[in-house]
């Protein structure tokens, strides 16, 4: 299984909500060469680092490619670029983020590094999975989502958006 993340906390060019800018970018994938097989919910969460930025919408996404994960990758940027992510400070507000989160549970301590080395911790990327894999498990330590999702600090600041 291929697992994406996707975020976005800034409108889009010409002042499009995240979730359209998201839903844009699925789309684009889908032309750059990946199948969207399935989609999670979707999900607002507090930004990491609280600031005053506005809260993101996330989900993840399942895709079927026969890229390979650095292609994936690099179309992945492209899309986020195409759609007017600028790259800045870590953690900052942003138009659109996404995610390369598993390939096929594939580890690599090299680019890209495999599985996402801060998926782990996070609700906001644990809680869309559960949709999607409920018995994924995490490639490295064999964690299961759910129990990864109940360990992770952020989950009250998690909340499913009404579609």
């Amino acid at each position: 299984m291929i697992l994406i993340g996707l975020g976005a906390n800034l409108p889009g060019r010409d002042g499009v909500p995240p979730r359209e800018t998201l839903l844009s970018a699925l789309e684009k994938i889908g032309r750059g060469g990946a199948r969207v097989a399935a989609l999670s919910g979707w999900y607002r969460s507090a930004p990491v680092a609280a600031s005053d930025q506005p809260d993101y919408v996330n989900a993840v996404a399942a895709l079927e490619t026969e890229l390979a994960p650095g292609p994936l990758l690099e179309m992945l940027h492209s899309v986020e670029a195409c759609l007017g992510r600028t790259r800045a400070e870590r953690n900052a507000a942003r138009i659109i983020d996404l995610d390369l989160l598993d390939y096929h549970g594939r580890v690599s301590a090299d680019w890209p590094i495999l599985p996402h080395p801060r998926m782990a911790e996070r609700a906001f990327v644990l809680r869309p999975l559960l949709d999607l894999a409920p018995d994924w498990r995490h490639p490295v330590g064999g964690e299961t989502a759910a129990s990864l999702f109940t360990q992770a600090d952020d989950r009250a600041d998690l909340h499913p958006l009404d579609v």
